[in-house]
C-alpha cells in the first residue's frame, strides 16, 4: 500500500511541477486600487495558474504555522491508514513546548494515551496545534523529530522551491526556517490534492475522540460563528500562522461563481500586545473581491482557428499552411475588455522544413490586452502548430540538399582551392613548356 502511495505522490508532484510550468505570463498587470498590508503576497487563478497579483512573492519569510501544510503532506504520505493509525502520546514530546508560546490542542491532555492520526492531523491544522504537529513529526520520524525535517525539506526541493528551507515541523521562529509566497504556493497547491486536506484545512469545529472540548480554527477568514468582520463568505482553509517575527500569515483560497484563486500572504504586521490586528484576513478578502469582479476568462481562439499563415519548403506544390492554437486560447482578462483590445502576436521562423506535423509546435503566439493606459499587457503564450499534416517530398529534399552544399562556405573555400590549383598547375605548365621549348631550340642551334 505505501508503494501505492508514493507512486500517487511522485504523480501529483509531477502534475503540479507541470501545472505550475504553465503559468500564461507572471510578468502580467491588472489594474487595482487594492491597499494591502502585508509585505509578501501572490495571488493565484487557481483555474489557469496564472498569477493575477504579486508583491515581494520571492523574498525569504519565517513561515509560522503555515509550515504545518508541509508537515500535512510528509505525515499523509508516509501514513496508509489515516483513521485506524493510532499514535502513543509522549510526555517527552509535549514537554519540549514548555516556555515556547506555542499554539496547543488538547494532545497533552491524551498523554500515556494513544490518538489516531486524523485526529492528530485535525489536532495540528485546525487550531494549530504545535504539540500533533511535534507528535506525528516523531512518529513518522521513528523517534527522530530531525529525520522527519530532513524529510520536509526533501519534498520541498522535490516540489522545485528554491527559497525555502525548514528547521522544525510546527513553525516555531528558528533563523534557518523560511520560505517564499512563491514557494508556499506550490506547497500548498500540492497538499490540495491529497486526501483529507481540503476537508480538514476548512473545519472550522471538531471534537477528537475522548475529549469534551472541541477544537476551534484560528482562521476567522472562513469562521462565520467566530470571524466577526474578518468572515469572508467565499473562502476556504487553508492555514494561519503567527509570531512576532513572522507577522501574520495566512494561506487561503476563494471560490464564486466559477472562479477560484489561492492567496498566501506573509508578514503582515504583529506584535504581541502592540499591533494584533488581522490584516492578513482583510488583505485575502480584499483581493479576492477585486479578483472574483473585476477579472473574467474570455475564449479568444479555438484550437480550431487559424492564426496565421507559415511559409514552407521541401511539401510538393505547397508553399504555405495555416497555424492554429495548440490548444483554446482561453486568457484572464479585466471584466471591461473587448475583443479590439485583445491582440495576438506570432513569433515564428522565416520559412519551416517539411514533413509537418499538427502534433509538433512550428512557433509561438503571445496574447496582450490593452490597458487603460494604452499600454500592451502581456497574458499568455501558446504553442501554434500546423492546421494539417504536411509531408516531406524526396526529390525536393536532394535538391534542397545539393544546392544548400553549392552555397556552403565550405564548397565556395574548395571551389577557391581548386581554382587556384588550376591556376598554378597552368601557369607552371606554361613555364614549363616554355623551357622545353627553349631546350629544343639550343639543341637544334649546336647541330649546325
Amino acid at each position: 500500500m505505501k508503494k501505492a502511495v508514493k507512486f500517487l505522490s511522485v504523480l501529483l508532484t509531477l502534475c503540479v511541477i507541470i501545472s505550475s510550468s504553465v503559468i500564461g505570463s507572471s510578468a502580467v498587470s491588472y489594474p487595482n486600487n487594492v491597499k494591502t498590508m502585508s509585505d509578501s503576497i501572490l495571488l493565484v487563478n487557481m483555474d489557469t495558474g496564472e498569477p493575477v497579483y504579486e508583491k515581494d512573492a520571492d523574498s525569504k519569510r519565517y513561515p509560522a504555522s503555515t509550515t504545518k501544510i508541509m508537515t500535512y503532506i510528509v505525515v499523509v504520505e508516509n501514513i496508509d491508514d489515516l483513521d485506524n493509525t493510532r499514535v502513543s502520546i509522549k510526555k517527552s514530546i509535549i514537554d519540549q513546548l514548555k516556555d515556547t508560546g506555542s499554539s496547543l490542542a488538547n494532545v497533552g491532555d491524551h498523554v500515556g494515551e494513544t490518538m489516531s492520526v486524523i485526529d492528530l492531523l485535525y489536532s495540528m491544522m485546525v487550531p494549530s496545534g504545535n504539540d500533533a504537529a511535534m507528535v506525528l513529526a516523531d512518529y513518522v520520524g521513528d523517534g527522530d523529530i530531525l529525520k522527519f525535517v530532513q524529510m520536509m525539506n526533501d519534498k520541498a526541493k522535490e516540489l522545485g522551491c528554491e527559497n525555502t528551507h525548514f528547521a522544525n515541523p510546527d513553525g516555531l521562529h528558528d533563523e534557518d526556517h523560511y520560505t517564499t509566497a512563491r514557494d508556499l504556493y506550490k506547497i500548498s497547491t500540492y497538499a490540495l490534492t491529497l486526501p483529507r486536506f481540503s476537508e480538514i484545512s476548512n473545519t472550522c469545529e471538531y471534537t477528537c475522540e475522548g475529549d469534551d472540548q472541541p477544537l476551534v480554527t484560528t482562521n476567522y477568514l472562513i469562521d462565520a460563528n467566530r470571524g466577526g468582520e474578518y468572515y469572508y463568505m467565499y473562502a476556504k482553509g487553508i492555514k494561519t500562522g503567527t509570531t512576532d517575527q513572522a507577522g501574520r500569515c495566512l494561506v487561503t483560497t476563494a471560490s464564486a461563481d466559477g472562479y477560484s484563486y489561492i492567496a498566501i500572504l506573509l508578514h503582515a504586521p504583529y506584535k504581541e500586545g502592540e499591533q494584533e490586528e488581522y490584516y492578513t484576513f482583510t488583505d485575502a478578502a480584499d483581493l479576492f473581491r477585486w479578483a472574483l469582479t473585476s477579472l473574467k476568462l474570455k475564449t479568444v481562439k479555438t484550437s480550431k482557428t487559424p492564426i496565421c499563415e507559415q511559409k514552407i519548403k521541401l511539401a510538393w506544390g505547397k508553399s504555405s499552411v495555416n497555424l492554429v492554437p495548440e490548444k483554446d486560447i482561453t486568457v484572464l482578462v479585466p471584466s471591461d475588455i473587448n475583443d479590439e483590445n485583445i491582440t495576438i502576436e506570432p513569433d515564428l521562423p522565416e520559412v519551416a522544413e517539411a514533413p509537418l506535423s499538427t502534433d509538433k509546435s512550428v512557433g509561438t503566439a503571445t496574447v496582450y490586452y490593452m490597458d487603460s493606459d494604452g499600454n500592451k499587457q502581456e497574458v499568455a503564450k501558446v504553442n501554434l502548430v500546423p492546421e494539417e499534416n504536411v509531408e516531406r517530398s524526396g526529390i525536393l529534399l536532394v535538391l534542397d540538399v545539393i544546392g544548400t552544399i553549392l552555397q556552403s562556405y565550405w564548397f565556395l573555400v574548395l571551389i577557391g582551392i581548386i581554382i587556384v590549383i588550376l591556376i598554378i598547375y597552368f601557369i607552371y605548365a606554361k613555364i614549363s613548356k616554355n623551357r622545353r621549348k627553349k631546350r629544343r631550340n639550343v639543341k637544334h642551334y649546336r647541330n649546325f
